[in-house]
C-alpha cells in the first residue's frame, strides 16, 4: 500500500518527522518496507529497506509559472517559444519542443525550471540527473525549461510537459506545492484495514495522539428518488452482506483534477478518467472498492424495464467476457453480478464487457457491496485476475464500509464529472455484523505482557482505535468499531492492540526466574541431518517438492484407486491430494533437470499421508527417495572412451554407504517384486524380518511416463523412520591391529539361483574368529562353468589381534571353510590361493 504522506495529511495531522514516523508506524505491524521521495531531499536518519530517490526541486530554482504567450521558434518548425512569469517579476522565455503547447496558447499553468536545477535527463538512456546549463537551441538563448514528469522524477512518461490546474499559486516552489513523501507500506492479513488512506490515518491518529477527520458525509442529490429506478436481490447473504447501488446522469466524461490524478499516480495508480479515476480514488481512501454500470445498458438489457441486480452464484455453463476481452467460463464456485439477461460482473474482481462505461455513456450505476472474501479469493485465483479490488475483497471488508464509500464517490463524481445524484441508495443490508463486545481484565493485560499497564492507558488506547470503551471494576468492556472486521480471539487481539499502540520497545526486558530445562538432543533430527551428510558426500543433491499431488501421477508407484488425504480448496488440478509416495515427487524432479542436465542423482527426505480410518488427521511418516541416472564418471582427456552408465551395484554402493556409517547391523538384501521395478535388477533391504525399503532399476515401461527418455534410472524408496530406529545408540571400535594381515582368494562354483549373501555367510560361519574381512570380487559365467552354474570368486582376510598368523594356521581355517561350502551349498572349488 503506497502511501502519499500529503493525502493523508488530508485526514490527520502528522506531527513526527518522516524517520519517527516509519519507525513508529512499523513497530506497529506497518511495516514501512520503502520510501519514495518526490523532489525532496532525504530526511536524516531515515531507515528503511528502500529508499527511491528522484530529483530534489530546489525552492530557488523549480517554481509553478504562468504561460503569457507561445510564439513560433523562427529557425524550427517543431519548437515554440514561450513567455512565462514566475512571480519573480520579470519574463521568462524558455524554448520547448513540448506537444501540448501551441502558438497562441496561454494562460496555462505549468513547471519552470531555472539553471542550475539538477532533473532527469529527457535525452539520455535509463534516468540520469543532469544540472540544467544555459544554451542556444536552433539560435536562441534558454536558460530555463518547461518540465515533463519524467524530466522531475515523478512518471516515466515525457511526451509532453505537465500542464496544472488552474488555481495552481504562480511563483510557488514546486516542493511546496507537488513535493512528497510516500511511504510504502507491507500490509499483513490482520492489518487489512489499512489498505486504505483512512485506515492509515486511523493508525497514525492512535499513535500520535491526533484527531482523525473523515471526508464530510452524505451527497447533494438532486435528482429523482432512486427507488423504482433500480432493484437490488440477493440470493446468499452469506456470500453478500450488503448491496448498494448510486444512480448518477448526466456524467461528462474527461480528465479528473490534476491533484487527483497526481494523489494516484503517487499511489501507484495509473489516471484514466474521471469516472474511473474516483472509483479508484475512493477505493483508496476508504478501502472499499467500487464498481460502474453503464446504467443505459441495463434497462436496453432489461428490455426498457427496471433493471434488477442480482448477486448469486454463477450456473453451470454461464458465460462471461470480462472488461479484457477473455470469454470465462464460470462454475458455481463464481459469485456474480448479474440481472435478467445474466452475468454482469464477477463480483469483486471484475466487470463485465457489456455493460463497461464508455465515453459514451451518460448514466452511471455506481456499485459497493461487501463480499465474502473467501468466494472473491478463490475466484480472482482460479481466473488468475489479481487486482486491487480484489486484494481487498479477499482479506474482508466491513459491510459498514459500502454507504460511505458510495456517496462519497457520487458526490466526487457530481463535482468533477458533472453529474446529477439520484435521491438514496438502492440497498439490501440483510446480513448486518453486530458489534462484539469484549471483556478485557486488566490482570489478563498484565499476565500477557508482563508489565503493569494502567487502566486509563488501556481505555485511552482502545478509544484511540475507536473502540468503544465501559470500565467495570478491574475490567474494560470493549465493543469493536464498525469497522473492524479482524477481533476474532477476543481477549488476546485487545491486548495485542494495546501493545501495539503503547510500543513493543516500551515493555520491560525480564530475565527468566525459573532454572532453564535441560536441554535435550532430538535425537530423530541429529540422525535426519547425519542421512542428508552421507548421501551429499555420496555426490546425491538434495530436493524439496511438493507434497500436493494427483494421484494419477503416483499410480505406477502406489496403485489404483487408493485413499488419498484430499484438499477441499486445491489450489490447482495438478496439486489436489496429499502425496503417499516421495519417489514420486523426486522423479516429476528429475525429470525436469533431465531437459538440462545428462546427470543427476537426487534425494528428498519428506513425510508421506496416510490416511487413518475414524481419524481427523492421516499419518505422516518419513520416506527418503533416491534417483540417479547418468554416467558413472564425466568425460575426462585422460580417459576419452565413455564411462559406461550408472547400474543397480552403484545404488546398492550408495545404500551400503549409508547403511553403514549409521552401523546398522547385519542390513540383508533380497531380490524385490515391485510392479514398478526392473525384474532382475531389483531388491528390498531387510534388518531381520524389517523391510527398509526397496530399489533398483526404474521398469523401462515407466520412463516414458515420468519423462525419463530412454535411460536406465536408478530409484529408491525406503521407510525412514524404520532406518532411523535401527541405529544403535552406542556403537564401538576396533583398535588398530598390531599384526599383519593375511589375504587369500576362493572361487567356487555353485548353482545359478544361489545368492552371493548365502555364500558368503557359510564362508563367515566357518572362518571363526580368525577371519576377518569376506569381498566378492568375480562372478563368472562361460567356458568351464557348467550350464546353470556360476562362479563366485571371494577375497578372505585373515588376522589376529595377539600374533602373526602362520601358514599352517591359515591353511587350516581355509580347509574348514571349503569343506563347510562343499558340504552346505554342494559346491565345487574351482580355484583359490
Amino acid at each position: 500500500m503506497k502511501v502519499p504522506l500529503n493525502w493523508l495529511r488530508e485526514y490527520v495531522d502528522i506531527t513526527l518527522p518522516v524517520p519517527q514516523l516509519v519507525e513508529r508506524l512499523t513497530l506497529a505491524g506497518l511495516e514501512v518496507g520503502g520510501v519514495r521521495l518526490v523532489g525532496l531531499p532525504p530526511p536524516e536518519g531515515l531507515h528503511t529497506k528502500s529508499v527511491d530517490a528522484g530529483p530534489v526541486w530546489d525552492r530557488d530554482k523549480v517554481f509553478i509559472a504562468q504561460v503569457l504567450a507561445v510564439r513560433k521558434h523562427p529557425d524550427a518548425d517543431r519548437l515554440t517559444l514561450v513567455d512565462l512569469d514566475y512571480g519573480a517579476g520579470q519574463l521568462k522565455t524558455v524554448v520547448t519542443g513540448a506537444t501540448n503547447l501551441k502558438v497562441g496558447d496561454v494562460g496555462q499553468k505549468v513547471i519552470l525550471a531555472l539553471s542550475g536545477a539538477v532533473l532527469y535527463d529527457g535525452h539520455a538512456d535509463g534516468k540520469v540527473l543532469k544540472p540544467l546549463k544555459p544554451t542556444k537551441i536552433r539560435g536562441v538563448p534558454s536558460d530555463a525549461m518547461v518540465c515533463s514528469a519524467f524530466e522531475l522524477g515523478i512518471a516515466d512518461e515525457h511526451e509532453g510537459i505537465i500542464i496544472l490546474e488552474d488555481d495552481a499559486p504562480v511563483g510557488m516552489p514546486l516542493a511546496d506545492f507537488m513535493g512528497d513523501v510516500v511511504l510504502d507500506l507491507d500490509v499483513l492479513p490482520n492489518m487489512a484495514r489499512c489498505l486504505s488512506l483512512i485506515g492509515v490515518a486511523r493508525e497514525v491518529a492512535a499513535l500520535t495522539g491526533q484527531t482523525l477527520r473523515l471526508p464530510p458525509p452524505g451527497v447533494t442529490a438532486a435528482g429523482d428518488p432512486i427507488k423504482g429506478q433500480v432493484s437490488i436481490v440477493i440470493e446468499d447473504p452469506q456470500l453478500c452482506a450488503r448491496y448498494a447501488a448510486a444512480l448518477i446522469r448526466g456524467v461528462k466524461h474527461g480528465p479528473a483534477p490534476g491533484w487527483m490524478q497526481r494523489r494516484l499516480q503517487l499511489a501507484g495508480m495509473r489516471p484514466i478518467s474521471a469516472v474511473v479515476d474516483i472509483t479508484n480514488y475512493v477505493m483508496l481512501e476508504w478501502g472499499q472498492p467500487l464498481h460502474a454500470f453503464d446504467y443505459d445498458k441495463l434497462v436496453a438489457r432489461a428490455k426498457g424495464k427496471v433493471p434488477t441486480i442480482t448477486v448469486r452464484p454463477a450456473r453451470a455453463g454461464e458465460v462471461l467476457r470480462t472488461l479484457d476481452g477473455v470469454e470465462r467460463k464460470l462454475t458455481p464456485d463464481n459469485l456474480l453480478i448479474a440481472d435478467a439477461a445474466g452475468p454482469i460482473a464477477l463480483a469483486g474482481v471484475m466487470g463485465g464487457a457489456e455493460t463497461e462505461v464508455t465515453d459514451e455513456t451518460q448514466t452511471i450505476l455506481l456499485e459497493s457491496a461487501s463480499f465474502n472474501f473467501i468466494s472473491i479469493r478463490r475466484t480472482a485465483r482460479a481466473f488468475d485476475l489479481p487486482s486491487e479490488a480484489s486484494q481487498r475483497f479477499s482479506r474482508g471488508v466491513h459491510p459498514e464500509m459500502v454507504r460511505p464509500a458510495a456517496e462519497r464517490a457520487a458526490e466526487l463524481m457530481r463535482q468533477y464529472a458533472g453529474g446529477t445524484v439520484a435521491q438514496g441508495l438502492a440497498e439490501q443490508y440483510p446480513a448486518p455484523v453486530p458489534p462484539q463486545t469484549v471483556p478485557l481484565p486488566m490482570a489478563e493485560v498484565r499476565r500477557i505482557l508482563g508489565m503493569e499497564l494502567p487502566r486509563d492507558e488501556a481505555a485511552r488506547i482502545l478509544r484511540a482505535l475507536e473502540f468503544t470503551v465501559e470500565p467495570r471494576d478491574g475490567t474494560l468492556l470493549v465493543t469493536t468499531p464498525p469497522h473492524r472486521l479482524d477481533i476474532q480471539h477476543g481477549t488476546a487481539d485487545l491486548i495485542e492492540e494495546l501493545v501495539r499502540v503503547y510500543g513493543y520497545d516500551r515493555l520491560p526486558a525480564t530475565l527468566l526466574a525459573d532454572q532453564l530445562p535441560r536441554q535435550e538432543t532430538n535425537r530423530p533430527l541429529v540422525l535426519e541431518e547425519q542421512v542428508r551428510d552421507i548421501l551429499a558426500k555420496a555426490g546425491l543433491q538434495e530436493v524439496k517438492t511438493y507434497a500436493l499431488t494427483r494421484p494419477e501421477w503416483e499410480a505406477p508407484l502406489v496403485g489404483e484407486g487408493v485413499e488419498y488425504v484430499r484438499l477441499a480448496n486445491p489450489i490447482s488440478s495438478e496439486r489436489i491430494v496429499m502425496r503417499r509416495s516421495v519417489l514420486a515427487s523426486v522423479l516429476e524432479a528429475a525429470g525436469r533437470n533431465l531437459r538440462y542436465f545428462d546427470d543427476v542423482r537426487l534425494f528428498e527426505i519428506g513425510s508421506v499421508y496416510l490416511p487413518r480410518p475414524g481419524e481427523k488427521l492421516p499419518a505422516e511418516p518419513a520416506r527418503l527417495a533416491l534417483v540417479l541416472t547418468g554416467r558413472r564418471t564425466p568425460a575426462s582427456w585422460a580417459d576419452p572412451g565413455e564411462a559406461p552408465a550408472l547400474d543397480f551395484f552403484d545404488l546398492k554402493g550408495v545404500l551400503e554407504a549409508l547403511f553403514g556409517e549409521l552401523h546398522l547391523p547385519d542390513v540383508q538384501y533380497r531380490p524385490a517384486k515391485d510392479g514398478w521395478l526392473h525384474p532382475g535388477r531389483s531388491a528390498e533391504a531387510l534388518l531381520g524380518k524389517t523391510v527398509l525399503g526397496r530399489f533398483g532399476q526404474l521398469h523401462p515401461g515407466l520412463n516414458e511416463r515420468f519423462g525419463l527418455g530412454r535411460r536406465a534410472v536408478l530409484v529408491g524408496e525406503f521407510d525412514l523412520e524404520a532406518v532411523l530406529a535401527a541405529v544403535p545408540e552406542r556403537y564401538t571400535y576396533r583398535p588398530v591391529p598390531a599384526f599383519p594381515p593375511v589375504r587369500q582368494d576362493i572361487a567356487i562354483v555353485v548353482d545359478e539361483a544361489t545368492p552371493a549373501d548365502r555364500v558368503a555367510a557359510e564362508i563367515w560361519a566357518a572362518g571363526g574368529q580368525l577371519l576377518r574381512d569376506v569381498r566378492l570380487f568375480d562372478v563368472y559365467r562361460g567356458a568351464n562353468i557348467p550350464a546353470g552354474k556360476k562362479s563366485l570368486a571371494y577375497a578372505l582376510t585373515y588376522q589376529a589381534d595377539d600374533r602373526t598368523l602362520t601358514d599352517k594356521e591359515v591353511a587350516k581355517v581355509h580347509s574348514k571353510i571349503v569343506a563347510r561350502l562343499e558340504k552346505t551349498l554342494h559346491a565345487v572349488l574351482r580355484a583359490y590361493a
